[in-house]
């Protein structure tokens, strides 16, 4: 595709178990903290694991107008997250939207007309407040034969429910909150490809943007996998960590050939991308340039990761190939290492075919200190890389060893290391599903 038009990265916002705020995940990162440890959100007994990544409690209301407070009520855990990210992006990237004004932050004008301020953001699987729902279906259950049954959840068991109930849990209502509040009105999209949604939204946004369809675009994803029916999802597939319940800091170890298995946990991030004239007319800060984008399906199972890791070596080369470089200009890679033994294997097969004879390519691993938050990890990964850029800083990967990806990748393991990162490329794939994605970032130069 002609690029005629050249995007840029303004503006981070995310929701991490270290907290809300860029500051807060590169700090954490930076100081190789890990964010795992005993669910609260609800009781983890009875699971092989009690461990997760849970953000720290914060208040919606903190990052909406006072007279948008109302839809509270109906945002479930990852519309909250997204709306948060979204306020801290904006706030970021300095732009003066619909809610800066409305809260009272600005005089105004808008820095971005609403019809060129576009959205696409990834979201998962929301699940339903069990406590909520519980209620409704004790009344449509005949108590004799234990069974369901769904003319008496028809009859009395919805109408317990508030009649705007579903529209906490359908997945395009993360971008139709953020849209609303910051009145962005170009097109926009939701994503629903597991893992691998935010790097395809944020592909999205940026291609929205190179062909003149939008001038800035808020991309990303969020979710929140701290439920019961996640957690026994992922302990049904295999995939949960366990024995470490006293040791959360070591639980998560990407791509080591001892993992235990992954650590689920939620957040997610949203990105400002903008055209670069855009950019310098309202002098804007930059963080570094979106420069490729490329996306792959594995076909040999929805479930089950493909030993030879080709999709991940295709969305990888395709991202190259869209920016127009080559394996050996990557100073950084940041990979998913969900601490999954096959899928890591995978990943790394991946990797080596789309480097070739590389060797001991810089590399960031992050879900050792943040979990894996579905939808929303690739953007917190995105993040990060970013960051790394801006910071011309390696963060360390925790519990990542370099020597444990024979010679592949070389991981910062204890301390942060010094480097002048020119491109970096960031991937993700999902999990239950064929999707890949692979996104290169460049230092920006005029």
């Amino acid at each position: 595709m002609a690029k005629e038009r050249r995007v840029v990265i303004t503006g981070c916002g995310v929701a991490t178990p270290f907290g809300i705020g860029v500051e807060s995940l590169w700090d954490g990162l930076i100081g190789g903290k890990s964010g795992i440890r005993k669910i609260e959100a609800y009781d983890p007994g009875g699971f092989e694991s009690v461990l997760g990544a849970e953000v720290p409690e914060f208040k919606t209301r903190d990052y909406i107008p006072k007279n948008y407070r109302k839809s509270v009520k109906v945002m479930a855990r990852d519309i909250e997250l997204a709306v948060a990210c979204a306020y801290e992006a904006v706030k970021d990237a300095s732009l003066v939207t619909k809610c800066i004004i409305d809260r009272g932050e600005s005089e105004g004008p808008v820095t971005i007309c609403p019809t060129r301020f576009g959205a696409n953001i990834g979201a998962g699987l929301i699940c339903a407040d069990i406590q909520e729902l519980a209620g409704s279906l004790q009344t449509s259950g005949n108590h004799d034969t234990l069974e369901f049954d769904f003319k008496q959840w028809g009859q009395e068991g919805m109408t317990t429910l508030t009649p705007l109930w579903l529209l906490k849990f359908l997945p395009n209502m993360l971008g139709c909150h953020v849209t609303i509040v910051h009145d962005a009105q170009a097109p926009s999209n939701t994503i629903t490809c597991g893992e691998a949604s935010s790097h395809l939204a944020i592909g999205e946004g940026y291609r929205t943007i190179a062909r003149g369809a939008a001038d800035v675009c808020i991309c990303g994803g969020a979710e929140s996998k701290m439920n019961p029916m996640s957690a026994m999802r992922q302990q049904v597939m295999g995939r949960i960590v366990s024995g470490h319940d006293d040791t959360p800091e070591s639980a998560c170890k990407p791509f080591s050939s001892d993992t235990d298995g992954m650590v689920s946990g939620e957040g997610g991030g949203l990105l400002i991308l903008e055209e670069l004239e855009s950019a310098k007319a309202r002098g804007a800060r930059i963080y570094c340039e979106v420069a490729g984008f490329g996306a792959a399906t594995k076909i040999t199972s929805w479930h089950e990761p493909d030993p030879s890791g080709r999709a991940i070596s295709l969305a990888i080369k395709n991202a190259l190939a869209d920016a127009d470089a080559t394996p050996d200009q990557v100073d950084l890679l940041c990979g998913m290492g969900t601490g999954i033994c096959g899928y890591d294997s995978s990943e790394l097969a991946g990797i080596q075919t789309a480097f070739g004879d590389r060797k001991n390519i810089p590399a960031m691993a992050n879900k050792g200190s943040v979990g894996m938050g579905g939808a929303g990890c690739g953007s917190i990964d995105l993040t990060a890389t970013a960051m790394a850029m801006h910071h011309n800083t390696i963060p360390p990967s925790k519990n990542a060893q370099s020597n444990q990806t024979d010679g592949l990748l070389q991981f910062a393991e204890n301390d942060p290391i010094d480097a002048r990162i020119d491109m970096a490329v960031s991937h993700a794939y999902s999990l239950s599903g064929a999707q890949t994605a692979a996104v290169v970032l460049r230092r920006y130069e005029a």
